[in-house]
């Protein structure tokens, strides 16, 4: 439960410096008291997920993501977007090493869904805004997915890099028409109304 490595960004971002940083739970304690439960329960779920249904040696193959309220420099708590990765295991399948990221997204919304996310990597399928704390019904499961293909996904990413459909077309070297027919297609399975709000969602999501 030790912390061995911080970004730059750490003590910028909760006024405190790395090197007096020990162990984890000196991190947990940033955490916002009645997201707690969540974060215990969001955590619990993922193992569970993975163990039971994904199967344990594909761990290293996911990314679980989820949102909760982070305590900052200012003393103020803001929403953060978590995101984990399993970086080794020990010959028993237990945990070892894990990078962990948090993102301020306070900007994008401060209402936080208490979904869980668990994002594929390398072509894995990704299992979509899971419910927490309403129960653990898997039928859900089998209706969260990744909506985009990974041609769509590249369109999105390169649309919130600031990319215009004609640059996109060069990049990724197709027409300007199939970027239109994708942007078309990518709106219509997302539901929003406009990118804008897609990479929003996406980044409260941990996706994008």
């Amino acid at each position: 439960m030790s912390v061995s490595n911080f970004s730059n960004g750490f003590e910028e971002a909760h006024g405190i410096d790395p090197k007096d940083v020990k162990h984890i739970n000196q991190v947990l304690a940033l955490t916002h008291p009645d997201d707690m439960d969540f974060v215990v329960k969001a955590e619990d779920r993922a193992s569970k997920f993975i163990y039971e249904t994904i199967g344990s040696e594909h761990i290293k193959s996911y990314k679980v993501s989820y949102n909760f309220r982070f305590k900052t420099k200012k003393g103020s708590y803001e929403m953060f977007n978590h995101q984990s990765l399993i970086l080794s295991v020990d010959e028993k399948g237990n945990l070892g090493k894990s990078l962990n990221i948090h993102t301020n997204i306070h900007h994008l919304g401060r209402k936080n869904n208490y979904k869980l996310s668990l994002l594929g990597l390398d072509g894995a399928p990704s299992y979509m805004n899971l419910d927490v704390l309403g129960g653990t019904d898997e039928n859900e499961c089998s209706k969260s997915f990744l909506l985009f293909s990974s041609r769509e996904m590249e369109v999105i990413k390169l649309v919130a890099a600031g990319l215009q459909s004609l640059h996109i077309a060069d990049k990724l070297n197709i027409s300007p028409e199939t970027v239109k027919s994708h942007r078309k297609n990518i709106l219509s399975k997302s539901g929003c109304k406009n990118f804008k709000e897609l990479v929003s969602q996406g980044v409260k999501e941990g996706w994008l």
